[in-house]
């Protein structure tokens, strides 16, 4: 994320100590998921209304703006070179100014199918050449690594209102307590010459 971040302008203000990157649960065909951490209409942890509020999530003493949850399929029989696009692709989500929200233009709602493909691919083509063999390395190993994966994981938003008797309230910071690591196994493919 650091390198993109220095070498393909759409990606210049994103800020990788602010994503916090996870080992998530499967999702249908999913190899990646990111999560906004601010309202699109406030540009806040509070929503406009004042009624809904996204989780605090503070690693490191920083308060993360989105998290990035790598699904299974990122990790089994895939190659590095398809992981490198797969980051890539959440980032491409990330709203341009960084702030928290997704980029409106670049959903998969917006861009259905073969345009989301024809306005991405381009980006691909051409960080893949500047990729560092160290990352490519790292993104081919074969075998296990440990991963951050929640404790408990933080609800998309929760309410403001004050909550009924008898219903447990949702907890609104996130910290290293509520992580751990955890084993997950890489199967790397090989792409051929």
């Amino acid at each position: 994320m650091r390198d993109a971040s220095r070498k393909i302008p759409e990606f210049s203000a994103i800020d990788a100590s602010r994503i916090l990157v996870v080992a998530g649960e499967a999702r249908r065909a999913s190899r990646a998921t990111v999560r906004p951490l601010c309202f699109a209409d406030s540009r806040d942890r509070i929503s406009l209304d004042g009624k809904r509020a996204k989780p605090v999530i503070q690693i490191g003493g920083k308060t993360m703006l989105y998290v990035v949850a790598l699904r299974p399929r990122f990790f089994l029989r895939s190659t590095a070179e398809k992981r490198v696009e797969t980051i890539l692709h959440e980032l491409w989500h990330m709203a341009g100014e960084f702030d928290g929200t997704l980029h409106r233009e670049r959903r998969h709602s917006v861009l259905p199918g073969q345009l989301f493909k024809d306005r991405f691919q381009p980006l691909v083509d051409r960080y893949l050449p500047q990729v560092p063999p160290s990352i490519l390395d790292a993104m081919g190993y074969n075998g296990e690594v440990l991963m951050r994966q929640w404790l408990e994981r933080p609800a998309p938003h929760f309410s403001l209102h004050p909550v009924k008797m008898g219903k447990p309230a949702r907890r609104p910071v996130f910290t290293e307590a509520h992580l751990f690591y955890g084993p997950v196994k890489m199967v790397t493919l090989v792409e051929d010459p």
